[in-house]
C-alpha cells in the first residue's frame, strides 16, 4: 500500500516539473528552482565548495589528483609539490615491487631515490585558502 502510494506521490511531482514549451519541446526543471531539494553543487559551502569550483576550472589546488608522471631523470625529474621545505617520499623503484623505498626530499636541486637512481624535486605549493 505505502509502494503504491509513495510511486503515485513520486510520478506526479515528476509531471508537476515538467514543462512545455511554446514550441512543443518538454523540458524538466529542478526541484531547486521551484523551491524544493537543492543539488549538491547548489548547497555546497566552504572547502567543498572550493574543490568543486577548482575542479571545474581543472586545477588540483590540494593536490588530489595522481602527479604528472616525468621521465625522472636529471633534466626532467619528478616534481613533487610540498609546503615545507622538506618532503618524505616513496619510491617503489620497479612495477610489480611490493617494497617502497623511503628518503627524505628537500628543497634545492633534484634528488636521487637511493635503490633506482629516479631523480625527484620538491616545488614550493601555497594552498588555495
Amino acid at each position: 500500500m505505502a509502494s503504491r502510494l509513495l510511486r503515485g506521490v513520486g510520478a506526479l511531482a515528476t509531471q508537476a516539473l515538467r514543462t512545455r514549451c511554446p514550441n512543443g519541446v518538454t523540458t524538466v526543471r529542478s526541484m531547486a528552482s521551484g523551491g524544493g531539494v537543492p543539488t549538491d553543487d547548489e548547497q555546497a559551502t566552504g572547502m567543498e565548495r572550493e574543490v568543486m569550483m577548482a575542479a571545474w576550472k581543472e586545477q588540483d589546488p590540494y593536490n588530489m589528483l595522481a602527479p604528472k608522471a616525468a621521465a625522472g631523470i636529471k633534466d626532467n625529474p619528478n616534481l613533487v609539490p610540498a609546503i615545507t621545505n622538506k618532503r618524505i617520499v616513496g619510491c617503489i623503484c620497479e612495477e610489480d615491487n611490493s617494497a617502497v623505498i623511503w628518503f627524505g626530499l628537500h628543497k634545492g636541486d633534484a634528488q636521487q631515490c637511493p635503490n633506482c637512481g629516479t631523480h625527484c624535486k620538491l616545488v614550493p605549493h601555497q594552498l588555495a585558502h
